[in-house]
């Protein structure tokens, strides 16, 4: 168990799509685990199933509260259940702007048209008027636009000639529960995949001025310069020589912001034991929360580092992220 993913799932009514995911989490091979089922109504007919079944349950009604002040308290309770990701599963809250921001790439929703198709409300109705032949649900991130985070994953539902918006939700809803449990486990599973987080990598590391891809003792390694001259600035680690971590090793400014690195974050740091001598450190891929910002900034920095004087004037570390 320890190493899936914690969701926390905020609902509003029934929860249909949360039982479709706690029920997918308890399949063989699931990556993630449902730590707690919250709702902005304590009487969500969800709570009583999720209790019945043993998740950890939270109820805190948003009457007479900011959208702020509701958030801070879900937000609250998901975190003292130990989620490292939030799936809204018809939670019908308008998310503040800070709360969405914290949980940016680790807070995914499920929406009942085929974005960006049909955002907001109504969609099954707006569907059957535009003479579509399909309907279907998307599963996107969440972010301060409404319905308009990357989609991850759709489901095409076929639209009937004597179809009305109810009959069509009926169909919709049930591709959504086989929709939603795949997408998720789909997207926790590739945070923690080496040829996903090597992608990630390398679309930041080229995208700095006159970067090239090396293999370097059978590990991909980002060099700038020219060709015969050019120096490492990064190299990507997949567990290689014991680690057991998939990592970007960057180069710090020495001996001792390395140990103050190890020493102070080791759950995001740690000294590799090949290039830890000369003050290289480990940046932590796969683990949960990772802000690739952040990654981005590393990159840019250890770039600079050894990049020609006429190149590091040209980098910003914003302009890579």
């Amino acid at each position: 168990m320890g190493d899936k993913a914690k969701v926390a799932i905020f609902i509003s009514g029934a929860g249909t799509n949360m039982a479709a995911l706690l029920y997918a989490s308890r399949l063989p091979g699931a990556p993630y685990e449902v730590v707690l089922v919250a709702s902005n109504d304590p009487a969500a007919p969800g709570l009583a199933l999720a209790r019945l079944e043993g998740v950890p349950t939270f109820a805190h009604s948003h009457v007479g509260l900011s959208r702020e002040a509701q958030d801070a308290a879900m937000e609250a309770a998901a975190l003292e259940a130990g989620a490292d990701h939030v799936a809204l599963a018809g939670y019908m809250r308008i998310l503040s702007q800070g709360f969405v921001e914290r949980w940016r790439g680790r807070m995914l929703n499920i929406h009942p048209s085929l974005l960006p198709k049909y955002k907001g409300l109504a969609t099954h109705a707006r569907a059957i008027e535009a003479g579509d032949s399909h309907a279907g649900a998307s599963v996107h991130l969440v972010t301060n636009e409404l319905d308009s985070g990357e989609v991850l994953a759709q489901a095409r539902v076929a639209i009937g000639p004597d179809d009305t918006p109810e009959s069509l939700a009926e169909r919709v809803r049930l591709a959504e529960h086989q929709l939603y449990p795949r997408a998720l486990a789909d997207y926790v599973a590739r945070a923690r995949d080496p040829a996903h987080l090597l992608e990630r990598v390398r679309a930041l590391a080229l995208a700095l001025p006159e970067t090239r891809e090396r293999e370097s003792h059978g590990a991909p390694g980002f060099r700038v310069g020219s060709e015969r001259s050019g120096r490492f600035f990064a190299y990507f680690s997949d567990r290689h020589h014991g680690s057991g971590h998939v990592a970007l090793l960057v180069k710090t400014s020495g001996m001792d912001e390395l140990a103050t690195l190890v020493d102070t974050r080791p759950e995001a740091y740690f000294r590799p034991a090949y290039y830890g001598a000369s003050g290289w450190v480990g940046l932590i891929l796969d683990r949960p929360g990772l802000d690739w910002a952040h990654v981005g900034e590393w990159l840019g920095r250890s770039w600079r580092s050894v990049a020609p004087a006429r190149l590091a004037r040209l980098c910003d570390p914003a302009d890579i992220v």
